[in-house]
């Protein structure tokens, strides 16, 4: 009986194990996707203004809400980078991520993973021709990502406690 017992321990120690190192594989699986999905929206883009790598991602009824900036929908934020962001490349903001504080957070109905909710901190920085780049200000973010056809696509943003580098 005794071996009995250990056996059955063992084998549900065995199963917790898999189950655990399963669950953890598919949470490193998803912080590279989402790590990858905040490149492109911020490297990619927002940087080095490669704003065709936007519109794959970017939902349909898009909505991004900014606390100096106010209330932006798909197309008048696609523009808005464009015109703001990617028009003086000899002024140009630059974004990065504060290292450590990007969090994910999974929505499931029923079990089913069908969106993500990713919040962080990031920085911000002017670079301009023949100077160094300079810190210009922080802010917080939150993005609401949904599946939409197997594909992650971003359908809300909050962008805010903006503060300048010298606050």
């Amino acid at each position: 009986m005794k071996k009995k017992i250990t056996t059955l321990l063992l084998f549900i120690t065995a199963i917790f194990n898999l189950t655990v190192y399963a669950k953890s594989e598919t949470d490193n699986e998803l912080k590279t996707k989402f790590i990858e999905l905040d490149n492109i929206i911020f490297e990619e883009s927002f940087n080095n203004c490669h704003l065709e790598a936007l519109n794959p991602i970017i939902s349909e009824d898009f909505e991004f809400y900014h606390d100096v900036a106010g209330v932006q929908h798909r197309d008048s934020f696609l523009k808005s980078v464009k015109q703001n962001i990617c028009s003086n490349m000899n002024n140009k903001p630059i974004r990065k991520l504060v290292p450590n504080t990007m969090e994910l957070f999974s929505l499931k109905k029923d079990g089913v993973l069908y969106g993500m909710i990713q919040r962080g901190i990031h920085e911000f920085y002017i670079k301009e021709k023949g100077k160094p780049l300079y810190k210009t200000g922080i802010a917080k973010f939150t993005h609401l990502w949904i599946l939409e056809d197997d594909k992650w696509k971003l359908k809300r943003v909050l962008s805010f406690d903006h503060q300048s580098a010298s606050d």
